[in-house]
């Protein structure tokens, strides 16, 4: 009973610190519920005329990104563009390979870890945020999962499960002022599929065993912002022009008809039925033609409106405010409509997404739990230099690299090029050779200068042909 006691302060403090934050975030909510869409003190509200979600949570992200297209192109563009190519662990800069390096290209062969932070960044843009719940060795029952992880023991990672925070609710948090994470989760509450059925259960895990990754963060460390969230009413805008413009040609584009009796015709019930059966077979394509006695038919104007342009505002919103260029939006990014201006900043700004989120708020914090948890080696410097300060550093596939299949579609268009230059009356005159390498192959200073110097080289090495001796003419006889 004693121990009893002692402990329920503590629970009864934590319970009233989530308590206390539930209370202020529903209060917050509120209060912006009420503000937001407000005008003219009140009198006009934009939302409900507007038919915009007040108060969007997980749920409406998550449905948003599976059923529409633009929705999925947000979070999926960026994810796709910036882990593309391998992701690896270098600990020297020499060809020889440490035994950190090889334990990480084993732990991500055998648990797919790219294909793993790859979903984490896209739960952790689709909420508030995203965990990876780490399986290691230590734990041989679900009891275990509430204690920290054993550290000092020759731990292995077992297998890597990357959750939303709609299955991923924190439990507890830390409430001791003196400690360093106070005010972080100190458990979660993890929902995952029980195995060998539909069924679910739900495991209490302490923070040590979870990777929390969270983006657009503010005033806290925990919760972020979903990145459809402040695009999601133009989301919704777009779902209504295109949606409505689909439904506006299939209503409208087909002319509909009306029929104006003669006053001198009299329709029997049985003529009136006659017409009314013709009616429904050339709407439902039975029929392409109608005979009516008495009545003129005559066709309704048909009213289709394009709707390029309200979608065009509205792509552009969404561009303007999630940072992705139009073309590469829409999905062109790798046609002959995205820019090369476009194309660069792109992938400028995905470099910088991969030093200033995945790197510090992905990699190192996976890398460096391992290390300490003794799964993956400790970098050892080489020679007593290190690769970074933490004795490693991640490696990224170039950006900016062209794969096969562009660099075989380049060179075609270059030999043809090259081809039509070459069998143009005149070219050199016009357009020196040089200046065509530079403006119309687009090459640089260098690959021009290697290509004179074989040029030279072949001309050097090319023997003179000898000129044959006139034959001599034989003396006639006599």
């Amino acid at each position: 009973m004693s121990d009893m006691k002692r402990t329920n302060p503590s629970i009864q403090s934590n319970k009233e610190l989530q308590a206390m934050n539930e209370i202020i975030g529903w209060a917050r909510q509120g209060m912006m519920s009420v503000l937001r869409g407000s005008q003219y003190s009140g009198a006009r509200d934009i939302y409900q005329a507007l038919g915009y979600e007040r108060n969007p949570e997980f749920r409406h992200f998550y449905e948003q990104y599976r059923s529409q297209d633009i929705a999925a192109a947000i979070i999926d563009r960026p994810i796709k563009t910036m882990w593309r190519g391998p992701i690896t662990v270098l600990e020297s800069d020499d060809d020889n390979e440490t035994p950190l390096e090889r334990t990480w290209i084993e732990l991500d062969t055998t648990l797919h870890l790219k294909s793993n932070f790859v979903r984490l960044d896209t739960l952790a843009g689709l909420g508030r945020y995203a965990v990876l719940f780490m399986g290691f060795s230590d734990v041989r029952n679900r009891t275990d999962l509430i204690k920290p992880v054993a550290i000092g023991t020759a731990l292995k990672l077992l297998y890597v499960r990357p959750l939303s925070e709609a299955n991923a609710s924190i439990y507890s948090y830390d409430t001791d002022p003196a400690s360093e994470r106070y005010g972080q989760p100190q458990l979660y509450s993890l929902t995952i599929a029980a195995p060998g059925g539909n069924k679910t259960e739900v495991l209490r895990v302490h923070y040590t065993r979870i990777l929390h990754v969270a983006e657009g963060l503010l005033e806290g460390n925990i919760e972020g912002v979903s990145r459809l969230a402040p695009v999601f009413n133009r989301l919704k805008d777009l779902e209504k022009l295109v949606g409505g413009s689909a439904e506006m040609f299939w209503r409208g584009a087909r002319p509909g008809y009306y029929g104006n009796v003669s006053p001198d015709a009299e329709l029997t019930e049985e003529a009136r039925e006659t017409l009314k059966n013709q009616l429904d077979e050339y709407e439902h394509n039975l029929r392409r033609f109608l005979v009516s006695s008495g009545i003129d038919m005559k066709e309704l104007a048909a009213q289709v409106v394009d709707p390029t342009g309200h979608v065009d505002i509205q792509i552009q919103m969404i561009s303007a405010a999630t940072g992705i260029p139009k073309r590469i939006l829409t999905g062109s990014e790798r046609g002959e409509l995205a820019s090369s201006q476009d194309r660069d900043s792109w992938l400028e700004t995905m470099q910088s997404r991969r030093e200033e989120f995945a790197e510090p708020n992905i990699l190192y914090p996976f890398v460096d739990l391992l290390i300490r948890y003794g799964v993956l080696p400790r970098p050892i410097p080489a020679d007593g230099a290190s690769t970074g300060a933490r004795g490693y550093t991640i490696k990224w596939q170039d950006l900016w690299s062209t794969s096969q299949k562009e660099k075989a579609e380049l060179g075609h268009i270059r030999i043809q090029s090259l081809k039509d230059y070459l069998s143009t009356p005149l070219a050199y005159e016009t357009l020196p050779p040089d200046m065509f390498f530079k403006l119309i192959m687009g090459l640089g200073y260098d690959d021009i200068e290697l290509i004179n110097q074989y040029i030279e080289s072949q001309m050097e090495e090319e023997p003179l042909e000898e000129e044959e001796p006139p034959e001599e003419e034989e003396a006639p006889t006599e």
